[in-house]
């Protein structure tokens, strides 16, 4: 029992260390940081609800790719009864028009990497 004030002191060490990212965020208030997104648009409402759209829109997007080409299936209808073309370019990206500030700063502050929605599609505004 003669090491126990090491056990201890390297134990102390070893929490700060591993809890230094919460108390520097604490501090700094970086953690509070959310990307600033631009809209371009008169719409009121997105096709679902924001908190939706935040965590599952790439679910909603293979859906809709699903439906429209293994199932010809073109429009979507809400929960509040409004149609929607099942489309990227001429729905989703008339709002959300600029993937650089829309998209990419969304995919770049969580980071999961870029949509490959533009494996298909033309970026609004890009030369082909």
């Amino acid at each position: 029992m003669h090491d126990a004030g090491k056990i201890i002191g390297g134990l102390i060490i070893f929490l700060a260390l591993i809890t230094s990212p919460i108390w520097y965020n604490m501090a700094s208030g970086k953690a509070d940081y959310t990307p600033e997104l631009k809209y371009v648009t008169t719409e009121k409402q997105c096709v679902m609800p924001t908190e939706y759209m935040r965590a599952r829109h790439m679910d909603l997007l293979n859906e809709w790719r699903n439906a429209v080409v293994r199932d010809g299936i073109r429009v979507h209808t809400s929960h509040e009864g409004r149609k929607f073309n099942m489309s990227l370019t001429n729905t989703c990206m008339d709002c959300h028009s600029n993937k650089t500030d829309f998209c990419d700063q969304c995919h770049n502050y969580s980071a999961v990497g870029q949509p490959n929605c533009w494996d298909c599609h033309i970026v609004p505004g890009e030369v082909q």
